[in-house]
């Protein structure tokens, strides 16, 4: 049996695949959902996610495993709108004579950022079709220094710095080149006469979470289950009845691991439930979670750093715009406003009107992290009254409800590549463990649903074969996009 640590959607692509190879699995989820980031909330309609998502084009192992578990049917592909608040004016930034029409950057400016958007390269006047092929040419390029270069000084100051500024905050001068030609190439598909082509499904992505579990089993995943200890075969005893050596403790702390050639194979996971604690015998164990909970499990140190999410779902009598994804070059305390219904349609949340404000917050001691709830309400929606007069929080809120996550996303910095985790772990730990996280190879160069479960896939097709495989080529350029 495999134990899979995580039920995120990682945690139960991991679990599906084995089963698919042939093992048994269990999947121990130390909170009382499954779902991770794309767990819900309930609406007078159908649940919505607790951080906004939706899919690109350019993900398909989602899409294809949807059609396989029989939901496809429930993918949609929608317009998603997005504008730029700035000085006080909301502009639509999605058809051509909308950008052509945008004040703050001249026509250069805009030719130059179409180029990129495209992936073709003019500088030296010649056009290049293929510098942008190989995002590890540009891992170690900051990515300012890359916009300057490739597009124009106006394309920086007047269009990214702003977005960097609300995704990365003081870090975004640590930002490689690499993770923004991956978005380019990530997002994906657009409607040159009305905008984003993006999916989400009839329902949320919960259908999908939903049909995994019932694929995988319900009795074969666990909430309120915290694997705290992972036991190894100690290899100078294992052929005389397999003595263990401790591994770790709990996901807060732990005490240093034994060396990796000290250790034998994965042999137990220690489970912590409502019920006490519990030893099961394992064929080897599956990290579906932050590299915090690696570490603590087995010693394995990953020196990634991640941003945390503050996101509120606001629940709205009115739209307040009428765009989805409305970015804000302004001293909001907010980095932007995802009007979810004006890319879903309001009937299916009982009429409502569903808002999501949301901020990466790169320090706990920030405002938007010390805040509660209540005095972030208070100060999230005086910010939006003070972008939009017209907006009374008293008259036009009927409900604010806050998601925060320490770990939302990693820092895509220069030399990411070199800190990435391996799949398959048995050099670094120990034979039988194997990650399938947020700092996985999949999530490069941005992190996604699809990329979570192209993850789980990886991970659990090592564990299956018992050894370090070969990437298929074919799933890497997939990852990658």
């Amino acid at each position: 049996m495999y134990a899979v640590v995580g039920g995120g959607i990682a945690g139960l692509a991991a679990a599906y695949r084995l089963q698919e190879r042939g093992h048994e699995v269990q999947v121990f989820e130390a909170s009382d959902e499954v779902g991770g980031l794309a767990a819900l909330h309930e609406t007078a309609g159908q649940p919505i996610e607790k951080y906004y998502h939706h899919l690109s084009k350019s993900e398909e192992t989602i899409v294809e495993l949807a059609e396989k578990l029989g939901v496809g049917d429930r993918v949609e592909w929608r317009i998603g709108e997005n504008a730029y608040y700035v000085d006080g004016v909301v502009h639509p930034l999605d058809k051509p004579w909308e950008i052509l029409a945008y004040p703050h950057m001249s026509l250069y400016d805009k030719f130059r950022l179409a180029l990129l958007t495209q992936e073709v390269d003019v500088r030296g006047g010649i056009p290049s079709f293929d510098t942008y092929d190989d995002l590890t040419d540009f891992e170690d390029v900051p990515v300012d220094e890359f916009l300057i270069e490739h597009t124009t000084r106006g394309v920086y100051d007047h269009f990214f710095e702003p977005l960097l500024d609300a995704k990365f905050g003081d870090r975004k001068g640590d930002v490689s080149a690499a993770w923004l030609l991956g978005r380019i190439k990530f997002r994906g598909e657009r409607d040159l006469l009305r905008g984003e082509v993006l999916g989400y499904l009839d329902g949320s992505f919960g259908v999908l979470l939903d049909a995994l579990v019932d694929a995988v089993g319900r009795e074969n995943v666990t909430t309120g289950a915290r694997v705290t200890n992972v036991g190894f075969a100690d290899p100078r005893v294992a052929g005389a009845g397999g003595a263990t050596v401790a591994g770790g403790d709990s996901a807060e702390s732990a005490d240093p691991a034994p060396d990796a050639d000290l250790r034998g194979p994965v042999e137990t996971v220690t489970v912590e439930t409502a019920d006490g604690e519990a030893v099961r015998e394992v064929d080897g164990v599956v990290v579906a979670a932050m590299p915090n909970v690696l570490e603590a499990l087995t010693g394995y140190a990953c020196d990634i750093d991640f941003q945390g999410a503050v996101c509120a779902t606001v629940t709205l009598e009115e739209p307040l715009t009428d765009t989805y994804w409305l970015n804000v070059a302004d001293e909001a305390p907010f980095g932007a406003l995802i009007e979810h219904t004006n890319f879903v349609p309001p009937e299916r949340y009982g009429g409502d009107h569903l808002l999501y404000v949301a901020s990466y917050v790169q320090s706990r001691e920030e405002r938007n992290w010390r805040d509660d709830d209540a005095a972030l309400e208070e100060r999230w929606l005086d910010g939006i009254a003070d972008l939009f007069p017209d907006f009374d929080p008293d008259e036009d809120v009927r409900e604010f409800r806050v998601a925060r996550n320490p770990r939302a996303a990693p820092v895509y910095e220069r030399g990411y590549l070199e800190k990435v985790i391996p799949y398959d772990l048995a050099d670094a730990v120990a034979p039988g463990v194997y990650y399938a996280g947020m700092a996985s190879r999949a999530q490069y160069p941005e992190r996604s649903l699809n990329g979570g479960i192209l993850a789980g896939f990886e991970a659990a097709d090592r564990a299956a074969e018992g050894a370090e495989a070969p990437i298929d080529p074919a799933v890497e350029a997939d990852a990658g996009e």
